[in-house]
């Protein structure tokens, strides 16, 4: 056993020498095609939630000139700032408003015509299915059938002590 681990022990850093040599490893392994970035999930991350007012990072992080400049202005006296720069500065900081967040979608619409697609196709396969798929009913199933069958089994005093027919009165011909 300790032959067969070390046997795949070398095997792997075999391999693994290998990937390390060859310089165009991540190229052989996604057949010839580019090699997509991956995301770091280490770095915080930005997101519009009402439950975490204030996200790990700010909305825009690649500030231009004009950006740069507004922020300059933010060090100073709020008093001196337009209404369009506090809402700018804020637009830098955050994506949407409560307001905005707390809008209502229109999702609730595409949800329901899904159920009832669905539910519509099932409908027209179980119509399909009781015209060409199920046999036709059993004559048992007849309401003369049933009431012929009762009659029979009330003649025969079927289960007289504490069934049905020791609900029937014989004399009257009627259910006590």
């Amino acid at each position: 056993m300790l032959r067969l681990t070390a046997g795949r022990v070398r095997s792997l850093l075999a391999g693994r020498a290998t990937a390390a040599f060859s310089t165009s490893s991540a190229r052989m392994a996604s057949h010839d095609h580019e090699v997509a970035e991956s995301v770091d999930m280490s770095k915080p991350l930005y997101w519009d939630r009402l439950d975490t007012p204030l996200p790990d990072r700010p909305y825009k992080e690649d500030l231009t000139a004009a950006d740069k400049s507004l922020k300059q202005k933010e060090k100073g006296p709020w008093g001196q700032l337009t209404k369009e720069e506090k809402i700018a500065l804020y637009r830098l900081m955050f994506c949407q408003t409560y307001s905005e967040m707390k809008q209502p979608s229109s999702e609730w619409k595409t949800v329901f015509g899904g159920i009832f697609i669905f539910l519509g196709f099932t409908g027209l396969v179980v119509w399909w299915q009781a015209l060409y798929v199920y046999p036709p009913r059993p004559r048992t199933f007849d309401d003369e059938w049933k009431a012929k069958q009762l009659k029979r089994m009330l003649d025969m005093r079927v289960n007289p002590i504490e069934g049905f027919s020791a609900k029937w009165d014989y004399e009257k011909g009627q259910w006590k």
